[in-house]
């Protein structure tokens, strides 16, 4: 024994500093951490943010998609049944329509209004009514039992219901954050829009016939001007937006750049033939492939003189082969410009609404195959008040090519 001090005996396998036997009840203290460390087994890499913002975001675009389908389906059973239900029963015409099928889940309904009314959650008079707090199931269910009432509207019964099936698994998934697959969601997509249009919600239904308008797009699209894709390089843009889907069913078509290889190497002579006599007009507009731009270009791309110009060459003839069986070879023109190509574009139906370009930037030491491109929307942009001088970069391209075709020459 020291002095002053307490020497305590060495503890034997019975005492609790070396019983492996942990007491019932007692909590065992986690090891010490690094500083700054949450430790392996709470800790997410950059694999695992990686695949829940891939859910988020399939689970916002879905949600987004969803929520326009139940505000129109609101909509639609308040235009059709509050004018039968309503004179009779007044503020209670949701309850009267449920009938007694239905008494369960309208009454869970006029609970939950009642609560988010005494906490303060109705943001918007609009929404203090039984129909706002109605499910997409059950806006479905009042529509199905009184379909008498829809059918004038309607034609088909069956395919409302076959787009709202297709439309409850993703609800579903959404509606308890599970994983949402690209597929399922690209299905979610297509009925929802097929069943906006079924429903008549006019001519702003996000859906077009070339390049389909997305809900986020429709949202949010005042970020990005008119751009609505853009791609790492030619070949991913072939992927997701094949030539037929770009050029298949034009009724105007206009295209300058070197060699528009775009067009002539993925979309066949045989279709262009197709396309011109059913009444599309087109303008093709080549860099000369005599000019000393093509030799610059050449010497750019550091391949072999003569190469490129031949290559240009042989294209403008595949296309005079074209013209050559027309009925009006009028309306296929093709031309030819001597200047530093800076761009080359695909205008698809530019004068329209449903207008699409393909626009590609010339890099020094970068084939045309692999360039980054940009995908643009023409004439459907919503114009917020404050952005009435941006117009998008849709117009900007076609002026550039209205006056590079007026300077050009026609080849014969």
């Amino acid at each position: 024994m020291g002095s002053g001090g307490l020497e305590l005996p060495p503890g034997d396998e019975g005492h609790e500093g070396n019983s492996t036997d942990v007491p019932p009840g007692a909590v065992s203290l986690a090891r010490p951490m690094e500083m700054g460390s949450i430790g392996p087994e709470l800790d997410w890499g950059a694999d695992a943010w990686r695949e829940v913002r891939t859910r988020a975001q399939r689970a916002g675009r879905a949600y987004i998609w969803l929520n326009l389908v139940e505000q129109r389906l609101r909509a639609v059973v308040a235009a059709v049944l509050r004018p039968i239900y309503e004179p009779v029963h007044g503020d209670e015409w949701v309850v009267a329509a449920v009938g007694p099928a239905g008494q369960e889940w309208v009454q869970r309904a006029v609970a939950v209004r009642e609560v988010s009314r005494r906490k303060g959650y109705l943001l918007d008079p609009a929404d203090d009514n039984v129909l706002s707090f109605l499910t997409l199931p059950q806006l479905r269910e009042l529509m199905v039992q009184h379909w008498p009432c829809f059918e004038p509207y309607f034609d088909e019964r069956r395919d409302v219901e076959l787009a709202l099936d297709e439309l409850e698994v993703t609800r579903n998934v959404v509606s308890r954050n599970r994983a949402l697959s690209e597929a399922v969601l690209g299905q979610a997509e297509r009925a929802a829009a097929k069943l906006l249009e079924i429903l008549g919600a006019g001519s702003d239904v996000p859906s077009a016939r070339r390049l389909p308008v997305d809900a986020v797009e429709d949202l949010v699209g005042d970020r990005y001007a008119d751009v609505v894709g853009v791609h790492s390089d030619r070949v991913r843009l072939l992927r997701q937006f094949p030539a037929e889907d770009l050029f298949g069913g034009a009724r105007r078509l206009d295209a300058i750049g070197i060699g528009l290889n775009l067009l002539v190497q993925n979309f066949s002579g045989r279709r262009l033939v197709r396309l011109a006599e059913s009444g599309c007009r087109v303008r093709l507009l080549f860099l000369n492939p005599a000019s000393s731009a093509v030799k610059r270009r050449e010497r750019e791309l550091g391949i072999k003189r003569g190469e490129l110009s031949r290559a240009v060459e042989m294209n403008i003839l595949h296309m005079r082969r074209v013209r050559s069986k027309l009925r009006d070879p009028g309306a296929f023109e093709i031309q030819v410009f001597d200047e530093t190509p800076r761009f080359t574009a695909y205008l698809v139906d530019g004068d329209g609404s449903d207008g699409v370009a393909v626009v590609q930037s010339y890099l020094r030491r970068t084939r045309g195959m692999e360039a980054p491109v940009l995908v643009l929307r023409g004439g459907g942009r919503v114009v917020k008040p404050g952005d009435m001088d941006e117009e998008g970069l849709f117009p900007t391209y076609r002026e550039e090519f209205e006056v590079a075709w007026a300077d050009s020459r026609p080849v014969s």
